[in-house]
């Protein structure tokens, strides 16, 4: 079966002081829409988690070919956004895992990470920076939907990266594309200030 991408974007941007980082501007787009065509450039079913009271999220996605979850209590963490999505996504579908606020991440690079299931299916893909530094997106095969949908709280799926560590294909993308994650204005006066001029 096909993968799918889920991205997760129901979080509170509490570090922004009154912002949210998912609308900030990149290429004159919202960085939420910028990520989801990212994603839907693979061609793959994309599927957008968000939470039930930021209207301009959804508005930023609007006549985008993707479905949406809204997530009931994104307060209670990553997991809950994660058990509450997945509830939507084909339950045999490998699912490449992607946060919506990584702003350097490319098509090119979740292919890079869906690629690794052409060779082993059974592998959990995952994006690096260059020096090595884990980071998104990650890969989880069909066999793992089970130990996704146990997760509770904060915790992410760190503990079940740690279980099936004999499984993890480091995937290396270009610079600090997996790991480049702004969450406060001065995070994002730096990076808009180090990039090149278009």
């Amino acid at each position: 079966m096909a993968p799918e991408i889920l991205i997760l974007a129901a979080g509170s941007s509490s570090r922004m002081r009154g912002g949210d980082k998912l609308l900030e501007l990149v290429d004159g787009l919202p960085l939420l829409r910028r990520c989801a065509l990212r994603a839907l450039a693979t061609g793959l079913r994309v599927t957008l988690a968000l939470p039930p009271d930021r209207p301009d999220r959804l508005a930023a996605v609007q006549g985008l070919s993707l479905a949406r979850v809204t997530v009931p209590n994104p307060g209670a963490g990553m997991a809950a956004s994660l058990v509450a999505s997945l509830a939507d996504l084909q339950p045999q579908a490998p699912v490449l895992l992607l946060l919506a606020d990584l702003p350097d991440l490319t098509t090119e690079d979740l292919q890079s990470c869906l690629a690794v299931w052409a060779e082993d299916p059974q592998a959990i893909p995952r994006g690096m920076a260059q020096d090595g530094t884990p980071g998104h997106p990650v890969g989880f095969p069909p066999d793992l939907r089970s130990e996704l949908l146990a997760l509770s709280g904060d915790q992410g799926a760190r503990h079940i990266l740690a279980k099936h560590a004999a499984r993890l294909r480091p995937v290396m993308l270009p610079g600090t594309h997996a790991t480049t994650d702004l969450d406060t204005p001065e995070d994002w006066a730096r990076w808009h200030a180090a990039r090149p001029a278009t």
